[in-house]
């Protein structure tokens, strides 16, 4: 037998993907080789071309629209992060193939490039509102056909996939879970089964839960979608969004559309996605653990009409986001008691919290959702959707608590 021979003082291995826990990967993945004297962050490429000639070889560097080293040590960290269960799936347990985009809605729309034309896509009716916009931009050019359905509602998803009547079964299944901004919980595995005994994919947004919350790729789904403008780079200053995918073809497809519709993100930009996603666990692990106390005492608060958490056993997406995600993220989704004037009455109230769009960062922020006209209209007109980020969570109550009071008087 021969004895393996000890690793070079010049450069130690990385730790292999499956050996650690995603928080540990978080931080070690994307890094540089190991080598005396060498960096321990990659490096910002700053060039738009690079010195090439004669006939191009697979790998190689041509130009910043087709690929770029700026973009690789992201595209590997997160690639890691949504590594999938072999034993579950049959697939690769390393991390599969990342492309990250200019923003989310480019990934969005290179993950709907997918649909052949005139194919048939199924949605959740409430989903991230520009996701429906261009859903309903392409229907109306007739590149695709739209059908929205409670996520949910399991059984009515999978009739709609399979199509009933003069419809074809689905081409796609589109799936956010939790959903934005209601929060509903889809059962995620089921319903990559039913698409995938159809012949359809299923792509999951999954920027509310992140790779540490949820892996859909374990659950059998085709392709993931992130705003990694949101949880991933984590701190309001990027905008980026980023698919992955475990199917070489379909990476290919993706990897395509972005080269030639030239949805590229700026090297510094995913530099910066990089640094934020080193502290992803700290990050989420904070707070969630934040919303999950808010939402406990919201609940309970006289001035509130009802709080959407999925870690609320009284929720009814709590079953099923216990069984199939390692935490409950950290959106809440609150009306309070007094309609749209009270959730108005109480963005405008807080001092701590800030009112904004978006989500995700370090900071907590809030908004009342149908103040935007092309939100959902079965969105209630009073839900307030909460962004809970990594404050202290008593400087964050007492600011809520305030702010209730005043938009709420009679709860007083």
């Amino acid at each position: 037998m021969t004895t393996p021979a000890p690793a070079s003082p010049d450069q130690s291995p990385a730790p292999h993907a499956s050996d650690v826990s995603p928080r540990t990967l978080a931080v070690s993945a994307g890094r540089p080789p190991r080598a005396p004297g060498g960096a321990l962050n990659p490096p910002v490429v700053l060039t738009s071309t690079f010195v090439s000639q004669g006939a191009p070889t697979a790998g190689e560097h041509l130009y910043g629209r087709i690929g770029t080293p700026a973009w690789e040590p992201f595209e590997e960290a997160l690639a890691a992060l949504e590594r999938t269960d072999h034993v579950a799936t049959g697939r690769r347990t390393d991390g599969p193939p990342a492309t990250v985009f200019a923003s989310g809605m480019a990934a969005i729309d290179a993950a709907l490039s997918l649909v052949p034309l005139g194919g048939r896509v199924v949605v959740p009716r409430h989903a991230y509102q520009v996701t429906l916009v261009l859903l309903r931009e392409q229907a109306e050019r007739g590149l695709l056909r739209v059908d929205a359905v409670d996520v949910a509602d399991t059984d009515a998803v999978v009739a709609a996939v399979r199509g009933t009547g003069d419809d074809a079964p689905a081409a796609l299944l589109w799936l956010e879970s939790p959903t934005n901004p209601m929060l509903e919980v889809a059962d995620v595995a089921a319903l990559v089964a039913a698409a995938h005994d159809v012949g359809a994919l299923v792509v999951v947004d999954s920027t509310f839960a992140t790779p540490l919350v949820q892996r859909p790729l374990a659950l059998g789904a085709d392709v993931v979608v992130h705003s990694v403008t949101k949880y991933l780079a984590g701190h309001s200053d990027v905008v980026l969004g980023a698919t992955v995918t475990d199917d070489p073809a379909l990476h290919a497809r993706l990897v395509a559309h972005r080269t030639t519709h030239g949805a590229i993100a700026g090297p510094f930009e995913v530099w910066l996605a990089l640094r934020g996603l080193r502290t992803l666990a700290l990050r989420v692990e904070r707070a969630q653990a934040n919303a999950g106390e808010l939402a406990r005492r919201l609940a309970a608060h006289p001035g509130v009409a009802e709080v959407r958490y999925p870690g609320l056993p009284g929720d009814p997406g709590h079953a099923r986001a216990a069984a199939q995600m390692d935490g409950f993220g950290a959106i809440i989704g609150l009306r309070p008691a007094g309609g749209a004037a009270a959730a108005d009455a109480l963005v405008a109230a807080v001092a701590l919290w800030v009112p904004a769009t978006s989500l995700g960062g370090v900071e907590s922020t809030l908004e009342r959702r149908r103040r935007f006209a092309t939100e959902s209209p079965t969105v209630p007109e009073d839900l307030v959707r909460l962004s809970v980020g990594v404050e202290d969570v008593e400087d964050l109550w007492r600011d809520l608590d305030a702010a209730l009071a005043a938009a709420v008087p009679s709860a007083g």
